[in-house]
């Protein structure tokens, strides 16, 4: 199978405890495809500036990533800089955004990438969103989509045209909360994940930062912890290379049952949990096989225990009855 994914690709400049990087390869799309490069091939659709270096194609080039659809226009490449709390690595602040070339970008698919069954719509307007959607030639098996509070404040409309129109959708704990605000009472982020379920999509995914995922479908719900680590260097990349091993799982083993949905949800974990140990792509582009298999089965060991039996109970006090 097959993997494209619209996006961003950026350079970024970050700030956290643990030092500061300058002008680093970043963007959606980059972390995406990847993460999900190792599992399955992945096609980019983006734009860059004239500044964007050969050595951040020949990254892309080496994990087998096609950049045949990155466009590069007059100008310079898309940038982002940002400052990450000393005390809680999950607050971010934003010091600087030059969209450059970006501000332009129009996506244009291929008749191959029309016709591609597995589609990642980053990071961007929904508007352009809502455009790779209306080039598909048909239906792919699985449409996925990310999208971040700028979005839901300034173009609520079309990310709804969007929500109802995919199969899988990511938000943070936050940004589920604000999108259905307007929507739901007594709003807790249960309600907002089952009110965003009945617009369309079969998946609902809650990143919540070092606190995990939690994966809402109609009639299930699954929780996947943070891989415990002691150093979180740069968060930057994670929720992009959690959608690549989320996607990456799917497209190569074409397993989109429940329990499919959850093994991928636990490998988009495992890549995110890669991501934060360096600054942009250090860690994440460098990774044995090996490496991602033993995570993965660490995880399962994270929340493994021996439950109760048919015959077991739990052990009541004297003169208690379970009701």
């Amino acid at each position: 199978m097959s993997i494209l994914v619209v996006g961003s690709v950026a350079y970024d400049s970050v700030s956290t405890s643990h030092g500061s990087r300058q002008d680093a390869l970043g963007g959606s799309a980059t972390y995406f495809a990847v993460s999900a490069s190792y599992f399955d091939t992945v096609e980019v659709v983006a734009v860059v500036g004239e500044d964007f270096s050969q050595d951040d194609r020949a990254l892309l080039n080496a994990h087998g990533v096609d950049i045949s659809g990155l466009e590069t226009a007059p100008g310079k490449t898309f940038r982002w800089a940002g400052e990450y709390s000393r005390e809680n690595v999950n607050n971010r602040t934003t010091l600087d955004t030059q969209l450059n070339v970006f501000a332009e970008f129009a996506p244009r698919l291929t008749p191959q990438q029309r016709r591609v069954p597995y589609l990642f719509l980053a990071n961007i307007a929904p508007e352009l969103q809502l455009q790779v959607l209306g080039q598909m030639e048909q239906r792919p098996r699985l449409v996925a989509a990310d999208t971040m509070n700028f979005w839901i404040e300034g173009n609520r409309e079309a990310l709804a045209e969007v929500v109802k129109s995919v199969d899988v959708l990511l938000m943070d704990e936050g940004e589920v909360r604000q999108f259905v605000e307007p929507y739901v009472k007594n709003l807790n982020v249960v309600k907002a994940a089952r009110y965003i379920l009945e617009m369309g999509p079969r998946l609902v995914i809650v990143k919540r930062g070092d606190h995990g995922v939690i994966q809402f479908m109609q009639d299930s719900v699954f929780a996947a912890s943070a891989y415990p680590l002691e150093d979180v260097v740069d968060p930057t990349g994670a929720g992009d290379s959690f959608a690549g091993g989320l996607m990456g799982y799917l497209a190569a083993t074409g397993d989109t049952s429940a329990e499919g949905f959850r093994n991928a949800t636990v490998l988009g974990s495992v890549m995110g949990s890669f991501a934060v140990e360096s600054f942009s792509l250090d860690r994440i582009k460098s990774l044995a096989p090996s490496e991602i298999s033993e995570r993965f089965r660490a995880f399962v060991e994270l929340s493994r225990f021996n439950g109760l039996s048919e015959s077991e109970t739990l052990p009541w006090r004297v003169g208690v009855a379970p009701g």
